[in-house]
């Protein structure tokens, strides 16, 4: 099983949903960077659970700990490991899944795959994992702001049927925090948390897109031929629990255009070659254009549901399941902070392979 992510910029989650902790080994991460428990958390609750009405009610801090890699407020050049202790474990709520499979869920597959597996809480494939890259991707994001002051910001777009309007410009933290869908639009915001309060009423759940936005991105990220920059973006949100699709730039829409709407003229602004227009999303035959870097990512409606499905057991007797336990109505909203995670690991992954290769790293 892989559990590892990145090149020069190498983290390893581990842990699982009812057990008694999560965390991350980040391997690459280069000496003196300043870093403190404080910055790591800021990020890990916008992620925990329980912090509003339109979540899971399972009550975590999440607090995290740091136990190597970072001496006097600086990172130290070895490997940095980071826990989280789990506290409101209920793995009795999932007594009935050991032997039946939750429609749409991992637990199928796993079995099928390894011929044994954690049933609680979905154990590996549960979203609880995503502790250890959000916490790494805080560590990322300061190498980022640090070294380039590139800046990852994702806001939650559509919920269900509901869409906001486009955002123009780029949204502050303050913004994106302002309610607890973390929408930009108030208005829009306001209807969709009422449509997820509305299915959850009902046992059901909804999905939605996140549109991630990075600015100040330096011209020349991206290693073709396989590792193309939207290809490693891609791979980084499709790797995450009930992501559905993936586009950059114009995306799907782009093929409604014909090739002199959607090309992106070139121009001089400032002494620098820029685009006109930005239906690329910032990447250019894979490699970054110096524009802002523009994806968004479709994550499916929850599949755990409080309603009573149809299913099978271990032994393929068809039956039916009643699911238990604590589950998101909607994980748009805390998966805003995993998809800025992710798009910083990818990122100083690609910034570091392009500062080694023009011997320019260093803080």
């Amino acid at each position: 099983m892989s559990n590892s992510f990145g090149q020069n910029f190498r983290i390893t989650t581990w842990g699982e949903s009812h057990g008694p902790a999560v965390g991350v080994v980040i391997d690459g991460c280069p000496a003196r960077l300043p870093i403190t428990v404080e910055e790591i958390q800021a990020d890990l609750d916008r992620r925990r659970p329980g912090q509003s009405d339109i979540t899971t009610p399972r009550k975590e801090a999440d607090k995290v700990e740091i136990l190597s890699g970072v001496f006097e407020g600086l990172t130290t050049g070895v490997p940095i490991s980071l826990v989280v202790h789990s506290s409101d474990q209920r793995p009795g709520a999932y007594d009935e899944m050991k032997e039946k499979f939750r429609p749409s869920h991992a637990d199928y597959t796993y079995q099928a795959k390894y011929g044994h597996r954690d049933h609680r809480g979905g154990g590996r494939s549960s979203a609880r994992e995503t502790i250890g890259r959000v916490a790494a991707g805080a560590v990322a994001r300061k190498i980022l702001f640090h070294a380039r002051s590139i800046e990852v910001r994702a806001y939650v777009t559509q919920i269900h049927d509901i869409i906001a309007p486009p955002v123009r410009n780029f949204p502050t933290l303050e913004e994106v925090e302002a309610n607890a869908v973390r929408c930009p639009d108030g208005d829009t915001a306001a209807r969709m948390i009422e449509r997820i309060k509305q299915v959850r009423s009902a046992g059901d759940s909804v999905g939605g897109i996140i549109e991630c936005r990075v600015r100040n991105v330096p011209t020349g990220l991206g290693e073709p031929v396989f590792d193309r920059l939207e290809a490693d973006l891609a791979k980084a949100m499709l790797s995450l629990p009930a992501t559905k699709g993936f586009e950059i730039g114009s995306g799907f829409a782009g093929t409604l255009l014909k090739g002199s709407q959607h090309n992106d003229a070139f121009v001089t602004k400032g002494g620098r070659i820029r685009t006109a227009t930005n239906h690329s999303g910032g990447v250019q035959g894979g490699i970054s254009n110096g524009e802002e870097i523009v994806f968004r990512t479709a994550f499916k409606p929850t599949a755990t549901i409080l309603q009573t499905q149809k299913t099978v057991d271990i032994h393929g007797t068809e039956t039916e399941l009643l699911a238990k336990g604590r589950h998101d109505p909607c994980v748009l909203p805390r998966a805003v902070v995993i998809v800025e995670a992710m798009a910083a690991l990818v990122l100083v992954d690609h910034w570091m392979r392009q500062a080694a290769q023009n011997q320019t790293f260093r803080f």
